[in-house]
């Protein structure tokens, strides 16, 4: 039986940090179950995607995990296959999809480690800047394998960080909460990436799992530690205070 691209993605960020025990597709919800959940989120889940959501709550010692993806979405990665080629018609559906997945996986990996603040600000933005780390690393996987040496060029990685860091626009959320956070954690990821691809194969690995072993004020410090981030603390800084 061939896999599911969610479950090849699943695996992947498992053998990089840690079995999480369930499968995660077994979580997927439908679009009556992703409007309900988001109702009970509050006023600010409004400006989340419509195209992807990952849902999070905590009862009786358990943490209970909800995936959604649109009709829309799924459609996409079906007609374009991302397995097959990845190109401008199908990578922007290919990073909401691993997202979603890698929120799912880290939370419930830091739930089984004893975090249980889940609806704390700082475990949001770790999620979010863990997922965009994982993501683009995952996006140099897919690069790799369609190129024959397989070694991914300049042009290519600023052609994804285009699609994961630039195109995106924390700006127009009305929520100063979540335009802080998306802010905040694109410009860490950036950097942080940009630092990664200095690395071999091998330190890289290392160093990830070190850096997901952190909690989010130590992974923020990490980061603007790193020659890639000296210029970023003061960006940092602003976006925090406005």
């Amino acid at each position: 039986m061939n896999e599911t691209l969610f479950s090849q993605i699943q695996k992947l960020f498992e053998r990089t940090y840690a079995q999480v025990g369930i499968n995660l597709e077994d979580c997927l919800i439908d679009r009556y179950r992703c409007r309900q959940l988001s109702i009970l989120a509050g006023k600010s889940a409004r400006e989340l995607s419509d195209l992807a959501r990952t849902f999070l709550r905590a009862a009786d010692n358990r943490l209970y995990v909800g995936i959604y993806y649109s009709r829309w979405l799924i459609e996409q990665l079906e007609r374009h296959d991302p397995r097959a080629c990845l190109s401008d018609r199908n990578i922007r559906s290919l990073i909401a999809f691993v997202e979603e997945i890698n929120h799912a996986l880290h939370a419930a990996l830091q739930f089984q480690n004893g975090a249980r603040a889940i609806t704390s600000e700082d475990f949001a933005r770790d999620l979010e800047l863990q997922a965009q780390v994982d993501t683009y690393l995952v996006l140099l996987l897919f690069v790799a394998f369609f190129r024959k040496t397989q070694r991914v060029s300049r042009t290519d990685r600023r052609w994804l960080r285009f699609h994961l860091f630039e195109r995106q626009c924390p700006d127009a959320f009305r929520d100063r909460n979540l335009r802080a956070r998306y802010l905040e954690t694109t410009q860490l990821a950036l950097s942080y990436t940009q630092y990664l691809d200095t690395l071999n194969a091998a330190r890289r690995i290392d160093e990830i799992r070190n850096f997901r072993s952190l909690d989010y004020s130590e992974k923020k410090k990490r980061i603007l530690a790193l020659p890639f981030g000296k210029n970023l603390a003061q960006r940092v800084n602003l976006i925090c205070e406005n």
